[in-house]
């Protein structure tokens, strides 16, 4: 025993390589110190809808990793089965006050800004479907690989719901797919299976389920082999307009989501669309 009654630390083992976790009520964040990597897993069952809780932890989740010299990329999954993300939480949209449409589509901007605009290298392994805001979180990855199941669907299908995509959306989508392509899908809100989501391009990879990890490990492995300066120069110099016109017209965007999702037009097809969902289950 040391002068403070307690035995000497032992060095950690070489086998268990440093890891530390944090979690808080909808986001599992694993972080492992020798590699850089963290692993971002959500779990806000039933569907890892994205209300404003999540949203909230997910921007100190992610300011939290790179605020931490160790981690250098994070890889983004589910902790529930069939499902990435579900996207925008219809009930923050309906029956609310303009107060409160403003703190949620700020709080969706403020995710979007901070993951686009990431220094970390970001993976989507996307292990289920993942609709409009779902599509959106992996489309700000700078890979997206995706389980290789035909009954996984990814797309901006806002135009479905009666809603459209802004324009930071589209922008994202663009930049992914090309513009003939964004704009048939973003016109009939469509939902593309896996296989044909990889066609398009809308994601990078497809590989079976119980590979997509290991996949993603080693996707980030290839990404991290390179100096982050040069990296992280790269993807501001293609990203900045992108980023740059949100952040120019965030208060208009916002004045524009509250006057859209007010209009009781807007309102009747969310709850319509809501009852619909209600049936299904």
């Amino acid at each position: 025993p040391t002068a403070w009654g307690r035995a000497p630390l032992q060095p950690p083992s070489p086998l268990l390589a440093p890891c530390h976790a944090f979690s808080n009520n909808k986001i599992l964040v694993e972080l492992d110190e020798s590699s850089g990597v963290a692993t971002m897993k959500f779990k806000s069952p039933p569907v890892n809808s994205l209300n404003l809780d999540f949203l909230t932890e997910f921007c100190i989740s992610l300011e939290k990793l790179e605020n931490d010299r160790a981690c250098r990329g994070v890889i983004l999954t589910s902790a529930i089965p069939k499902i990435f993300s579900s996207g925008l939480d219809i009930t923050e949209m309906c029956g609310k006050s303009t107060e409160h449409y403003a703190e949620f589509w700020r709080a969706v901007q403020e995710m979007w800004l901070r993951m686009y605009s990431s220094n970390m290298v970001t993976v989507a392994a996307v292990n289920g479907s993942s609709p409009a805001g779902g599509c959106l979180i992996a489309l700000t990855c700078d890979y997206r690989i995706m389980a290789e199941n035909p009954k996984f669907s990814i797309g901006l299908n806002e135009a479905q719901l009666g809603i459209v995509a802004p324009f930071w959306f589209k922008d994202t989508f663009v930049n992914t797919v090309g513009h003939r392509v964004a704009e048939r899908s973003l016109q009939l809100g469509s939902l593309y299976p896996a296989p044909d989501a990889h066609r398009f391009g809308l994601v990078d990879e497809l590989v079976p389920e119980e590979k997509l990890q290991e996949k993603a490990a080693a996707v980030m492995a290839q990404w991290l082999a390179l100096p982050d300066h040069a990296r992280q120069l790269t993807k501001s110099m293609m990203r900045k307009a992108v980023l740059d016109r949100l952040v120019a017209h965030r208060e208009e965007d916002i004045q524009n989501f509250i006057s859209f999702i007010s209009k009781e037009s807007i309102q009747k097809s969310l709850r319509t669309y809501m009852e619909m969902l209600k049936k299904k289950k």
